[in-house]
């Protein structure tokens, strides 16, 4: 009986011998026995693109319009602290600038404020055409921006 075992088992390890050269040498190998890839599908990165895409087109606009509010709030900042320095001179000196330039060269602007909106530093000097008697020459009463267009509440630069 020993051969009828011998005999099997030459069979069964044949049959495994057999088995493996066959799938060693076939076209399409067993998937357990590839080495596994490393990186990224097309699709993974399509899809990986499309969600950017979806998130800046959310987030430009948005910041696009921080940016706008921040302007607009320096803006109305420079024109107080220009108007503030108008009434100073005025106060100290007994009457009004000549001009934006007479704040800076006495020191009550530090430098000439640039309009935040068109990046230039050009203001539009509003003169007092109504000096009362004891002021000997009309001055400047008050200071605007030259900016066109409206802010986000509709309302002009120019009116500022």
């Amino acid at each position: 009986m020993t051969g009828k075992f011998e005999s099997a088992e030459c069979g069964v390890r044949s049959a495994e011998l057999a088995s493996r050269s066959v799938s060693r040498f076939s076209l399409f190998p067993n998937p357990s026995t590839l080495i596994p890839q490393r990186g990224f599908s097309l699709l993974e990165l399509m899809i990986a693109m499309f969600i950017l895409i979806i998130l800046i087109s959310v987030a430009v606009p948005t910041y696009q319009h921080t940016v706008q509010i921040a302007r607009e709030t320096v803006l109305k900042e420079n024109l107080w602290q220009m108007r503030r320095a108008i009434d100073q001179y005025h106060a100290d000196k007994g009457k009004p600038p000549q001009s934006i330039n007479d704040l800076v060269k006495d020191k009550y602007l530090r430098e000439l404020p640039i309009d935040p909106i068109t990046d230039k530093p050009d203001w539009t000097e509003v003169k007092d055409d109504d000096p009362s008697p004891s002021d000997t020459e009309p001055g400047m009463k008050d200071v605007k921006s030259t900016a066109d267009g409206t802010d986000s509440e509709g309302k002009a630069y120019a009116e500022y």
